[in-house]
């Protein structure tokens, strides 16, 4: 019980200052809103393969500006004061849990955007919407994940460019391939790819449970 309560005191903190220093997250609105607009006026209505790949870079990109910051914005008297009324475990789980909120909230946003600009080949709507969901769920774990990571590194972003590559391209391709079968009315959504999916996620939460007290020492 006191575990939860530090883990929503720490989340609500995150929001709070999410909602604060608005230019941040009017900065992240703005990045959708221009790449679209740039791709509509690129190509207009792509046909469905094309509108998918794009959809999900635009989603991999999102996440990399929105996650990315989540650790580095930690001042180190900052990091001190946390260590002292928080542990490790609730800390990383309440970056991860508000990580995945404003996924959520730019992965839909940005479905709207590329509907509404790009066309709209999807066929089976509720279950695209849901891969938005899990998608940027799966996006989020990852690069905060690699955030904390790179917060303890000298070159932040080198790292996250070389430890992210290897681990993000499998989650992409299964997105991909999920979405493609959402897209296409004659092909079924394969449930063993979602679970597979979810096994990942589930992975990664356990790694930033298990390996960020280590950082957190540091």
């Amino acid at each position: 019980m006191q575990s939860l309560r530090r883990i929503y005191t720490l989340f609500r903190k995150d929001l709070l200052l999410e909602v604060r220093q608005q230019y941040s997250f009017y900065g992240i609105l703005l990045y959708i809103g221009a790449t679209i607009f740039v791709l509509y006026m690129a190509v207009e209505e792509p046909e469905s393969k094309v509108w998918n790949g794009l959809f999900w870079v635009i989603q991999l990109f999102i996440c990399i500006n929105a996650v990315a910051k989540s650790f580095l914005q930690e001042s180190r008297g900052r990091m001190l004061y946390f260590y002292s009324v928080a542990s490790p475990g609730d800390f990383v789980l309440a970056k991860l849990l508000f990580n995945s909120l404003l996924m959520l909230v730019m992965g839909l946003l940005s479905l709207v955007l590329f509907t509404l600009f790009l066309g709209n080949p999807i066929e089976k709507t509720a279950a695209f919407i849901g891969l938005v969901v899990l998608g940027g769920w799966s996006l989020s774990l990852v690069f905060t994940f690699l955030a904390a990571i790179a917060a303890k590194a000298q070159q932040n972003a080198a790292i996250m460019a070389v430890l992210g590559f290897p681990i993000i391209i499998p989650q992409l391709l299964l997105l991909m391939r999920l979405s493609k079968a959402a897209i296409a009315p004659l092909l079924t959504i394969p449930t063993d790819t979602i679970l597979l999916l979810v096994a990942l996620d589930v992975l990664v939460i356990m790694l930033s449970v298990i390996l960020f007290p280590f950082l957190w020492k540091d």
